[in-house]
């Protein structure tokens, strides 16, 4: 599955995923200016044009990433683990992915709403 990022700049390409999530934790959605939808890659993703990303460690436990030139967020990835959350946005080519699920849905404000059941 192949991404990219709004500059061009970047291109990113992780196993095929079919399904995304929402995430509605305070830190997210601060990064984001609302829920992260993303993807998760069980790897870590092969990136071309890394001198374009910068990484920001967000807590003692995880990281994030980002495009210096054009600022789209990249990442999400938890220390020591394999895992890398990756923002849906990246792959708006690939249409078959399904909403699988919300977590920190107990963190969610109550002014919005997603139609989808999860």
């Amino acid at each position: 599955m192949k991404g990219n990022y709004l500059c061009g700049n970047i291109t990113i390409e992780v196993e095929d995923i079919n399904t995304f999530e929402a995430c509605h934790c305070g830190m997210c959605r601060r990064w984001g200016s609302g829920p992260l939808m993303a993807v998760h890659s069980q790897s870590k993703p092969n990136i071309k044009g890394q001198e374009s990303i910068t990484v920001y460690q967000s807590s003692e436990w995880a990281e994030r990433a980002f495009c210096n030139k054009c600022g789209t967020n990249l990442y999400y990835h938890q220390l020591g683990s394999e895992v890398y959350v990756l923002s849906l946005g990246l792959f708006q080519e690939h249409a078959n992915l399904n909403f699988a699920s919300q977590i920190f849905i107990d963190k969610k404000p109550e002014y919005y709403e997603f139609a989808n059941v999860t």
